[in-house]
């Protein structure tokens, strides 16, 4: 799996969420900024903030990551 289809993954996870960009970021304790470039820009987050966002997304870090399927 390469980082544009984690990115998709996670663009999908955002989008059943609900949530919008600023308030994932405050919930996970980054600017919307960093959000977006999590899902766009070839930047993947710390282990302990991808974490944070897996549980704000309530998904599991293995769908995200390619290596289960939901």
């Amino acid at each position: 799996m390469e980082l544009k289809d984690i990115q998709r993954r996670l663009r999908e996870c955002v989008a059943r969420s609900g949530l919008q960009q600023k308030e994932l970021a405050k919930r996970i304790g980054v600017s919307a900024q960093t959000v977006s470039k999590y899902m766009k820009k070839d930047i993947f987050p710390a282990l302990d903030t991808f974490a944070k966002l897996c549980a704000a997304l309530d998904v599991k870090a293995d769908y995200v990551l390619g290596l289960s399927e939901y």
